[in-house]
């Protein structure tokens, strides 16, 4: 038996990277997956391929109607919804003494108020999940390792990921006495699209980037998006019943050093 079998999901930015991961993963393991994203061609593209245990909703986080309407899609087409990976997100960078107010306000948008929108709106249904199971529901959010210590250069994005580890920390106060689960896996650097838009933190190419960083990282290598799939898998399986209000690092021991 899979570990989700009867299970139904929620995953933002869902069409690529860490969440196209996550949604090919939920499906292997039993779940049935309504996955929300801006790039339609992507996103149906990635329906077409998992065939029926997947829908695919065009949508962004930031906005409360559209996560009104993933919502309902999910209650339409599979009648409910237990697990949440509030995944996705944007990449930024900028120093201090030049980042502007409408830098820092896309970041906290993107990391903390989209999530925060979509939990809100997902919440009803995760708590009548909660009720039904014993296992619970249970959320997971993709923050970063940059939301728990601090890189040069990133002063938006990683405010928005720090923010973003301190609301869940805060939901999962709020929400483990209604037998909801919150935690967040916390990724290094992961060679997706999000990351390449990112490289120019470095003044470096991506591919040099990439091989320094890998060289610095105890395992020697990057996390792959799947790493990380499997990460957030963990955190919303039953398997993970104990653990609450945590973010997991998948940095490949980096931050062991």
């Amino acid at each position: 038996m899979a570990r989700l079998d009867g299970r139904i999901a929620l995953v933002t930015g869902g069409a690529s990277g860490i969440g196209e991961a996550a949604c090919r993963r939920l499906v292997e393991e039993g779940a049935r997956v309504v996955a929300v994203d801006i790039d339609a061609e992507r996103g149906a593209a990635l329906q077409t391929a998992l065939g029926d245990a997947l829908l695919f909703v065009q949508g962004s986080h930031l906005n409360r109607e559209d996560n009104a309407r993933v919502v309902a899609a999910a209650l339409q087409q599979w009648g409910g919804l237990d697990l949440l990976f509030c995944n996705a997100g944007r990449g930024s960078s900028g120093a201090i003494d030049s980042v502007t107010d409408d830098a820092m306000q896309a970041d906290i948008d993107s990391h903390v108020m989209g999530p925060l929108r979509m939990v809100q709106a997902a919440l009803p249904a995760l708590e009548k999940s909660a009720r039904a199971h014993p296992e619970g529901a249970a959320i997971v959010f993709t923050a970063s390792r940059s939301g728990l210590t601090a890189r040069p250069n990133m002063v938006t994005y990683s405010t928005g990921k720090h923010a973003e580890i301190g609301l869940m920390r805060s939901m999962a106060l709020d929400l483990g006495p209604r037998n909801i689960r919150v935690n967040a896996v916390c990724p290094g650097m992961v060679v997706t699209r999000l990351s390449r838009s990112m490289a120019a933190v470095y003044n470096a190419d991506f591919d040099e980037v990439t091989q320094r960083i890998a060289a610095e990282t105890p395992l020697r290598r990057l996390a792959r998006p799947e790493d990380v799939a499997n990460a957030a898998l963990f955190l919303l399986s039953p398997e993970a019943a104990a653990i609450h209000g945590h973010a997991l690092l998948v940095d490949g021991g980096i931050d062991a050093q």
